[in-house]
């Protein structure tokens, strides 16, 4: 799930390879900085050090911390978008359906075990409109992959009774999410699998 360096929070949209690069470059350290000490205290003087721009240049990119925080934000979720539509693609029956969602799940939860930047992000959308519009889009168009495959494994299931539980399973994914972070691992682990076979047993009768 390598991120793509584009954004619509991004200020400047970058053209050329060499601003393309400059702007890869400042997301890169912001990154690595939110996975030293995560966002709270993330400075845009220290991102433009680090980037070795000036902080007029990185303004011309971003106005603000919180502009970044959006766009990292909405690379992950295109992302994750990428990877789940594929997964759902191969879903043709309720078994295949079980089997595909059941391991994005796992990849899911793995990633924000692993990845402290998204860990940081998530785990603070609330805090922010932005991020949590971002967060309840992203479900709503995971929602729309999901119920599609749901459709095929069901093809006589109501479709919008089909819609509203797709959606409503993958948002209750991000809740799991986010409770399970808040956990030591092992206790996170049991909360993701009571998610996992509560969805499936939803779907396997939608």
């Amino acid at each position: 799930m390598g991120a793509t360096r584009t954004s619509t929070a991004a200020r400047r949209q970058p053209v050329q390879q060499r601003s393309q690069e400059r702007l890869g470059r400042i997301l890169s350290v912001a990154e690595g900085l939110i996975a030293q000490h995560g966002s709270e205290p993330l400075k845009m003087s220290e991102i433009a050090a680090l980037a070795g721009i000036s902080i007029g240049s990185l303004y011309q990119y971003f106005p603000d911390k919180r502009s970044i925080l959006r766009t990292l934000a909405e690379q992950y979720a295109a992302d994750s978008r990428r990877c789940i539509d594929e997964a759902l693609a191969t879903a043709h029956d309720a078994a295949s359906l079980a089997a595909a969602f059941s391991s994005l799940v796992d990849q899911y939860h793995a990633i924000f075990l692993d990845n402290p930047v998204r860990r940081d992000i998530i785990s603070g959308m609330r805090a922010d409109r932005e991020l949590m519009a971002i967060e309840l889009a992203e479900s709503k168009a995971c929602g729309v992959f999901l119920a599609a495959a749901i459709q095929r494994a069901h093809p006589k299931a109501d479709a919008k009774r089909v819609g509203a539980l797709a959606f409503l399973v993958w948002q209750l994914g991000e809740e799991t999410m986010r409770l399970a972070l808040a956990h030591k691992r092992s206790e996170g682990a049991l909360l993701v699998e009571a998610y996992k076979r509560m969805s499936l047993q939803a779907m396997a009768r939608p």
